[in-house]
């Protein structure tokens, strides 16, 4: 059986899909686009080192949209993989995207509608669902241990600051520093919902003003976001991320009415469950879980990376179980809009905003057009500043500086 054929566009985080498909026993890569050579020459000389010679390499999107492919993996902007994405889609390629999945609601409705008319497989990469901690946490809810669920959380506490000369390279316009607090929730809520099975109904959510050490790097928008979700059997879900000072990366927990379960941070999980009709007389343990494939846990993320791409790859092939495991759109959907429309709840003051099930068509005509956003050019005259607190207006200075470490190759 021929390969599948794939592109990557976006070279920088497509490096780890890139490395993965090079190697890959069903796939070929076959080309990669990126606006910045050095990546390409980067991704050219990795394949090289394999033997490879026949990948074509790309700095502008057209040329490379026109390549003989089967499939693209979008690790381009975050905030333009709907745009790019659905425009493979149109052409006949599956496609993966990074996160996340949408830059506001009238692209989550176009794209859902997209994937539905081509019938191509789509599936989101949110690494964090495959750790192996993550992973058996979803295995102990879904075998009924934990009972009904009655609240979580999830919790992405990365400092991104010592990087941000090397994420964003001095750009003022880049979508890092134009994206509001809450956009990037998908690392703290989507695991919840991959775990559960449970939609997101209802979200209010919180921003801390911006902070001095973050304003200094480009972005004016408020430093940490969380999200106070309500799911659709009842249960609530605390959602917390980005640039706080923290002594853990990360935190998962679910809390049902029979147990509870959370990632302890160091690769062991706790869990409490009790048998029905013996309250508060249950079972507590601790434990490293296994991955779900041996020797995956090291492929970044926790373990995490080599499962997007795989099921991915797989799910082409018309695997069951990898179609199953693998994110598809409705659930991709899901698990951004609390970060999309939780933005609009600070704007109402934190008030509570309900959340559409989009796979009701009946459900998406309201939302079709609109383009509410922090990024300009998504946003057309539904656009807002991504600071409700103040008015901040960051001198060419600063970004000149962040990119001259950029360039330095110099932290945060």
């Amino acid at each position: 059986m021929a390969k599948i054929k794939i592109g990557v566009f976006g070279a920088g985080r497509g490096m780890t899909m890139i490395r993965q498909i090079l190697h890959s026993k069903e796939a070929e890569l076959v080309a990669v686009c990126d606006k910045y050579k050095p990546l390409l020459d980067a991704c050219r000389k990795e394949a090289e080192a394999c033997g490879l010679y026949n990948i074509t390499y790309y700095e502008k999107f057209d040329d490379f949209f026109n390549h003989d492919m089967d499939a693209v993996v979008c690790a381009n902007y975050a905030h333009e993989h709907a745009k790019f994405g659905i425009r493979l889609l149109e052409s006949g390629r599956h496609i993966m995207t990074e996160c996340l999945t949408m830059a506001n609601m009238a692209e989550a409705v176009r794209l859902i509608e997209t994937v539905e008319k081509t019938g191509k497989i789509y599936t989101y990469a949110e690494n964090y669902c495959y750790t192996p901690v993550r992973w058996e946490m979803r295995n102990i809810y879904r075998s009924g241990a934990l009972g009904e669920l009655m609240y979580a959380e999830g919790e992405y506490l990365h400092d991104c600051s010592s990087i941000w000369p090397q994420i964003t390279y001095g750009e003022r316009n880049h979508w890092r520093n134009l994206m509001s607090s809450t956009f990037y929730c998908t690392h703290s809520i989507g695991p919840i919902l991959y775990m559960t099975g449970l939609r997101p109904v209802q979200v209010s959510a919180f921003e801390t003003p911006n902070m001095p050490f973050m304003r200094n790097l480009g972005t004016a928008s408020g430093s940490l976001g969380m999200e106070i979700v309500t799911l659709n059997n009842g249960a609530m879900l605390k959602s917390l991320h980005f640039n706080i000072k923290s002594t853990r990366h990360s935190n998962y927990q679910l809390n049902g009415d029979l147990g509870g379960v959370q990632d302890l941070g160091d690769g062991r999980i706790a869990v409490y469950t009790e048998k029905p009709g013996e309250n508060c007389r249950g079972e507590y343990k601790t434990y490293t879980p296994a991955p779900i494939v041996a020797g995956t846990e090291n492929s970044g993320h926790g373990g995490g990376d080599f499962f997007t791409t795989y099921y991915f790859i797989r799910s082409i092939l018309g695997d069951e179980e990898a179609h199953e495991r693998a994110i598809g759109v409705y659930d991709a959907v899901d698990m951004c809009m609390p970060g999309t429309l939780g933005y609009r709840s600070i704007v109402m003051g934190n008030q509570p905003i309900r959340l559409p099930n989009l796979r009701n068509k009946e459900e998406r005509d309201a939302w079709r057009n609109d383009t509410f956003t922090t990024f300009p050019e998504s946003a057309g005259d539904q656009y807002v500043s991504n600071n409700v607190h103040e008015q901040i207006d960051i001198p060419d200075s600063v970004f000149d500086e962040v990119r001259r470490r950029w360039e330095a190759g110099e932290p945060g």
